[in-house]
């Protein structure tokens, strides 16, 4: 028999949806039957939906060879940081992302990725130890494409993750501002709103009128100075629909420069220039809200700047 408590970071969570963390390597039926058979919560037998509390005692009826089995830890790799730490407390870390660097993994690129990169830093600074923990791990609550920088948020404890996730799903909650420069002369602020629709082959993102069936995006476009040629441009985003930006830009006749994708090809770029700048924490969840009214920013790359004197755009 196995026995531990609840932590912190592993309460209010459903019994069965912890257990598929904390034995991640067991099969859903095999848990299920272990909820049903082998496991006693508080000295009681409890259902799948039982909502876990901290200091909860769990015992689980299971031999010492399948209870290594199923909780065996994946070995993590270790990567340079490549990133800009921005704030950090004990719930939230948001972190400066340079451009190349994939958020995630892909199915060419698994290891030298930005969440291990952050999941490497917390080890080292005693943030996180995946050898106590029994269902948590650190995660992003945003992502940006490989080849846009800036700010992406990393929730460090159960409760912090729960709340950026909640917020990032309110577009009053959280304000995200990017900058970038686009084609033609943008004049006056517009306010995007449309339906979008992904197509896989392509990994386009293809913008449709609001009667046609598709996912909302909603995107606004201010001008900050042009030569008449290119504009520099601050956008706030109030849905995350993949390629956002990039594809209701270039839908206006303003593609963003560099994006080959959707016909951005200037400047003498090959990706497109695209800096996630600035977050506004305007109404937070409870758990959070000492950070009501919280500004952070990420410096523009070098070669940002670069482009803009290029262009002058300063």
């Amino acid at each position: 028999m196995i026995t531990f408590s609840i932590e912190k970071n592993d309460a209010n969570q459903r019994l069965d949806k912890f257990l598929k963390k904390y034995l991640a390597s067991a099969s859903l039926s095999h848990i299920y039957r272990i909820i049903r058979k082998d496991l006693k919560v508080n000295g009681k037998r409890a259902k799948e939906e039982t909502l876990l509390k901290e200091g909860d005692e769990i015992s689980i009826y299971i031999s010492d060879e399948d209870f290594e089995k199923f909780t065996r830890k994946k070995e993590t790799f270790k990567a340079k940081k490549q990133f800009g730490i921005i704030y950090e407390d004990e719930n939230i870390l948001v972190v400066n992302k340079p451009a190349g660097l994939l958020t995630h993994g892909d199915s060419k690129e698994k290891k030298n990725t930005l969440s291990n990169q952050v999941i490497d830093y917390l080890i080292a600074t005693g943030s996180y130890n995946p050898r106590t923990e029994k269902s948590f791990k650190p995660a992003s609550v945003n992502r940006l494409d490989r080849n846009t920088s800036g700010l992406v948020i990393f929730g460090k404890s159960h409760d912090g993750l729960k709340a950026l996730n909640a917020m990032t799903m309110d577009k009053d909650a959280l304000e995200k501002i990017y900058l970038t420069v686009v084609k033609g002369k943008l004049e006056k602020p517009v306010h995007l709103k449309d339906k979008m629709e992904k197509d896989e082959a392509s990994n386009r993102t293809k913008v449709l009128s609001l009667d046609e069936d598709g996912k909302l995006m909603e995107t606004i476009a201010t001008p900050i100075r042009t030569n008449g040629k290119y504009t520099l441009v601050q956008v706030r985003i109030l849905t995350g629909r993949t390629h956002q930006i990039r594809a209701h830009l270039a839908a206006i006749g303003h593609p963003v420069v560099g994006d080959i994708k959707y016909g951005g090809r200037a400047l003498g770029l090959t990706t497109q220039l695209l800096h996630a700048h600035t977050l506004i924490f305007s109404n937070p969840p409870e758990e959070i809200q000492y950070m009501k009214g919280k500004e952070l920013v990420a410096p523009m790359p070098p070669a940002f700047e670069k482009v803009l004197g290029d262009a002058r755009l300063r």
